[in-house]
């Protein structure tokens, strides 16, 4: 899944106007990418929050442009907007918030019969989500609160393949909450839904081996993409779309069955 950011202000320094980020998408999906994930509000620690006008207004022109292409998920918390990204041709969901932040949310979901990528942070609003996080068991209480939030949506009518879970690195937790997560995505992706994980150029990278600029954290960022492989995780959510999927076929050449040759 390549990252399409339609922001003055990703922590990635990757954000664009709707036609760099056309563009982008378009670069994205020669590179490999599989699905595009378009964003018109940061989810940073401490972001100011983005009216869903305006996020209408950044991510739309790109939907319609990109959709034709490639599969598109919409990264938002707001109802309006995701109502508006999949009547301009998006298929896919992806709220930070679980479907927590806007009411109104839930229904647009189950509405449209569309799958849905389910998050876990702490909180609904990213901008004190890094707060002094504290888990007593992180993996379990990540784990239990996604397992909540999908029986909520199976519930709603989601069916249980339309269902991704995502643990939410960098929301909310400290480098210790994020290297036990990662250690525990095998339990994760043996829940029965498919997981999303979301690490490419976090800060944690930096927290591990300095890399002060998001740009210096592909080598960490690949690094954990083939850790996700090797749990099971059924996507990655990445910026450096070429050397991730480069990284993936080398390792997965190395590490899985061969296929058997044609008859």
């Amino acid at each position: 899944m390549g990252i399409v950011n339609v922001t003055p202000d990703s922590f990635s320094g990757d954000g664009r106007g709707p036609q760099a980020a056309i563009a982008h998408g378009h670069a994205l999906l020669e590179a490999g990418a599989e699905m595009l994930d378009i964003g018109g509000e940061s989810t940073r620690p401490g972001a100011a929050p983005v009216p869903p006008e305006e996020e209408i207004a950044r991510v739309v022109p790109v939907i319609r442009a990109l959709a034709p292409h490639v599969p598109i998920s919409i990264d938002t918390r707001h109802a309006a907007t995701m109502r508006a990204a999949l009547d301009a041709g998006a298929r896919v969901v992806n709220d930070v918030t679980a479907l927590r932040h806007d009411p109104a949310a839930l229904g647009v979901v189950v509405a449209a019969r569309c799958p849905v990528i389910i998050m876990h942070m702490l909180g609904t609003d990213p901008r004190h989500m890094q707060d002094a996080p504290e888990y007593r068991d992180v993996l379990a209480e990540v784990t239990g609160f996604l397992l909540e939030r999908a029986a909520v949506l199976r519930e709603a009518g989601v069916a249980p393949g339309d269902i991704c879970l995502d643990p939410g690195i960098g929301f909310g937790k400290t480098l210790a909450h994020n290297l036990a997560l990662l250690r525990g995505l095998p339990a994760l992706a043996g829940q029965g839904y498919a997981v999303l994980l979301g690490a490419s150029r976090k800060s944690f990278i930096h927290r591990i081996t300095p890399a002060p600029e998001p740009e210096q954290r592909v080598p960490g960022s690949i690094a954990a993409a083939i850790a996700g492989a090797a749990a099971g995780v059924s996507w990655v959510r990445v910026h450096d779309v070429a050397q991730t999927r480069q990284a993936l076929a080398v390792w997965g050449a190395i590490t899985l069955p061969t296929p058997p040759a044609p008859a």
